[in-house]
């Protein structure tokens, strides 16, 4: 059988069954293979950043990328692997109504959850200065149409605040604790500022809670270890692999426009076998060879 045939994905069930059995640690897919081989390295969960979705256009964040442009992409990972995406949904591409879509066709998509934020549209990256927010009750307005929406019940729908730089820590805490009794399962602060904030946070929200490692932002970066004994079940890093291919396109185009040849690049190419055993290449000719037998 095939690799799109066997690893059929977990979806939102899995992730609940993530949540019930400890602390996720959640990387950062952007594609198909990013997530086979972040599920071949031990993942169990996935996570498809709005800033991946743009940066791979060439795009910046800036809620420049459209729902439809976001669910193809998770259909795109969720057809290839079995591992749970959790979907960053931005503001949720618009108001109350937008939200509600946004959860149906995430879900239709194959998606296991999804975070909203509290930004005013259009957004801005979550470590940047100059966000703003929207009223607490206009986000917890979202969260209500967002749990209401969705036609799984097991499907996660995470609230962000973005409270932290706009107007403290006290206010996000606030914020946090509202959108749980609107119905979040899932709490969400960005850019907390240091370990002294994360552990504040976590003793003042009783609810579970997502971190955001991400590099070269406002956050420090927290191992796994610490986060769970701060109190934290769960933590995305969500550009990491990203920026790595990145760094690593760079440094093999500038090399090859120079040299004219590949040979000084080698060490740092998969190669042809351990890249199609990494798509199930063989797997894929032996179906055909099964069906063509047959006929």
């Amino acid at each position: 059988m095939s690799r799109m045939r066997d690893n059929v994905n977990l979806g939102p069930r899995g992730f609940r069954e993530l949540m019930k059995a400890g602390f996720i640690s959640i990387p950062g897919v952007f594609d198909g293979i990013s997530a086979i081989l972040a599920e071949r390295a031990g993942f169990k969960a996935g996570y498809l950043s709005g800033s991946a979705v743009a940066g791979v256009m060439g795009l910046p964040d800036l809620s420049v990328t459209t729902l439809t442009e976001v669910a193809f992409e998770v259909q795109k990972i969720t057809s290839i692997t079995p591992i749970p995406i959790i979907v960053d949904a931005d503001t949720g591409f618009g108001e109350t109504m937008n939200v509600s879509r946004t959860v149906r066709l995430l879900e239709r998509s194959g998606a296991a959850g999804m975070h909203l934020e509290d930004q005013v549209l259009p957004k801005r990256c979550g470590h940047l200065n100059g966000k703003k927010i929207v009223e607490p009750d206009e986000m917890i307005k979202k969260i209500i149409s967002a749990t209401q929406s969705r036609k799984d019940p097991d499907f996660v729908i995470i609230a962000r605040t973005d409270a932290r730089s706009v107007n403290g820590i006290d206010d996000a805490i606030e914020r946090a604790n509202s959108y749980i009794e609107a119905g979040a399962d899932v709490i969400f602060s960005e850019a907390l500022e240091s370990h002294d904030e994360f552990r504040k946070f976590a003793k003042s929200v009783k609810a579970p809670l997502l971190a955001n490692m991400t590099e070269f932002g406002k956050s420090p970066l927290i191992s796994t270890e610490d986060l769970e004994k701060m109190g934290y079940s769960m933590a995305i890093f969500p550009l990491t692999a990203f920026r790595a291919t990145l760094k690593t396109m760079e440094t093999v185009y500038g090399k090859l426009f120079r040299e004219g040849t590949q040979t000084g690049l080698m060490d740092m190419l998969m190669t042809r076998s351990d890249f199609y055993s990494n798509i199930g290449y063989q797997q894929y000719e032996n179906d055909e060879r099964e069906i063509l037998d047959r006929s």
